[in-house]
């Protein structure tokens, strides 16, 4: 598109870019963008399984850890300061017993964060056999 300017020569024309329409696309690049994210994005719907507990023999030296519902840590009875001192007592009894069975009891009223916390502390040390405890489904639980 040429734009006229009258105080120059009749002849001369000054070029300019109109980027309209490139605003256009852009804006309408932009909401088909926004529209299609979220669907794009959003989870695969399914249904969890529910608790199937089986009933699991400890092994002797299995390790039982304990957080209660104020996130403290517990090897045994014996209060853990922190995640630090609880990986250092793991890897020392890792290292007597080849496969080292942790089983892992979390209060029911308790965060999860610590739960998390010394399930990737377990993890990290390479420890397989990792449980997590809970208690049977009472009768009046049970749906159909």
């Amino acid at each position: 598109m040429a734009l006229y300017l009258p105080d120059q020569d009749d002849d001369e024309l000054l070029g300019q870019i109109n980027t309209t329409p490139l605003v256009d696309v852009m804006l309408v690049l932009l909401i088909i963008f926004l529209i299609t994210i979220p669907v794009v994005t959003a989870s695969v719907p399914v249904k969890l399984p529910e608790e199937n507990n089986h009933a699991q023999t400890a092994t002797p030296d299995a390790v039982v850890i304990s957080i209660t519902n104020q996130g403290r840590v517990f090897l045994g009875d014996t209060a853990m300061p922190s995640l630090r001192d609880l990986r250092t007592q793991l890897a020392a009894r890792q290292a007597a017993s080849s496969q080292l069975q942790v089983l892992i009891r979390g209060d029911a009223q308790g965060n999860f964060e610590p739960i998390g916390q010394v399930m990737h502390t377990v993890q990290s040390l390479g420890i397989e056999s990792v449980s997590l405890l809970s208690l049977p489904r009472s009768k009046e639980g049970l749906q159909p």
